[in-house]
């Protein structure tokens, strides 16, 4: 009989899809609708759901956006020549990229500077290493996704070489690929840990503290959320039984049977009401058990929106962020 559902004391929105979902909100008010998006302003599908009911169109591509419109930029960042494109075209461009992808850029964009070949470690095809591999010279790039593509690379030892990581990846998802790169480079230059994102972070460290204690962890996160599968592959690599779940309704409270204390978290795009709901279902069938949660360490982080936004917020609010 389940006793106990623990939450993560630190889940959901981190300050950079806060700050994402924000700006479209905003958008929405001063533009209007259609308002497009170039690629899902988080992975999250209720979200994109939501947004999509209320006009806004999600776009890959920049000749889908009619001329003379506004175009937000997701939050997991824009290579420069997407950027050129919308310029040439006079779209009114809108760039909702986390602060943390954004210094990986500019340290991408130094590194080329000083022609020193760069290594991205991240998972090919993901939003996020397509936008900053588009700031790395493309004679000096190099993806490395696990250990087989670190022992594939063709760079002479001796030079000075770089490496840059995912933002959605913690310190522990790169640590081993980190290492062999050292041993290999013996010049490897490496992110000081301030550029390591510490909300991928702390998400993992907080459901490691669930796994000490809980019989299963639950994720609440979608399908196409890097830092979703990750949590639950955490807890999955602490030996303990993990699902994901990207809406609440998708769980079966059949696997609890058996349990007695149950962990849940969710990915850093997530919203609370997911959770929110998952939990109250649990609770229905099990009434008598504890919900239990720590504060998040996390309370009072906010990054800061473009400036017109932030100007219209205030000038409609009379706040700012």
């Amino acid at each position: 009989m389940l006793k106990e559902i623990h939450l993560a004391h630190t889940q959901g929105f981190c300050a950079g899809v806060s700050s994402a979902i924000d700006i479209v909100e905003l958008c929405l008010e001063k533009y209007g609708t259609p308002l497009y998006v170039r690629h899902a302003i988080v992975h999250n599908t209720s979200i994109i759901k939501d947004f999509e009911t209320r006009g806004v169109v999600f776009i890959e591509n920049l000749d889908d956006v009619p001329d003379d419109q506004v175009v937000v930029f997701s939050a997991h960042g824009t290579a420069p020549d997407v950027f050129e494109a919308a310029r040439k075209r006079g779209l009114h461009i809108i760039d909702a990229t986390c602060p943390l992808v954004t210094k990986v850029h500019r340290q991408a964009r130094r590194y080329s500077q000083r022609e020193v070949p760069t290594i991205l470690i991240g998972h090919r095809g993901h939003q996020e290493l397509i936008g900053t591999s588009g700031y790395v010279n493309n004679e000096l790039l190099y993806v490395v996704e696990d250990l087989d593509d670190v022992e594939e690379l063709d760079i002479d030892p001796n030079l000075e070489i770089a490496v840059l990581t995912q933002t959605t990846l913690s310190v522990t998802d790169t640590s081993h690929l980190i290492n062999r790169l050292k041993e290999r480079f013996p010049n490897l230059i490496t992110g000081k840990k301030e550029d390591i994102c510490y909300a991928t972070q702390n998400r993992q460290d907080a459901v490691k503290e669930l796994t000490k204690f809980c019989d299963m962890v639950v994720i609440c996160g979608s399908p196409n959320s890097s830092n979703s599968n990750r949590l639950r592959e955490t807890a999955e690599a602490e030996g303990v039984d993990s699902y994901i779940v990207d809406f609440a309704s998708e769980f079966d409270l059949d696997l609890l049977k058996g349990k007695k204390i149950l962990g849940i978290s969710s990915g850093a795009s997530v919203p609370a009401s997911i959770v929110t709901d998952l939990t109250s279902r649990i609770s229905n069938m099990y009434p008598d058990a504890k919900v239990v949660q720590k504060e998040s360490i996390e309370k009072g982080i906010e990054f800061p929106l473009p400036k017109e936004l932030e100007d219209f917020k205030s000038q409609q609010y009379g706040v700012s962020s």
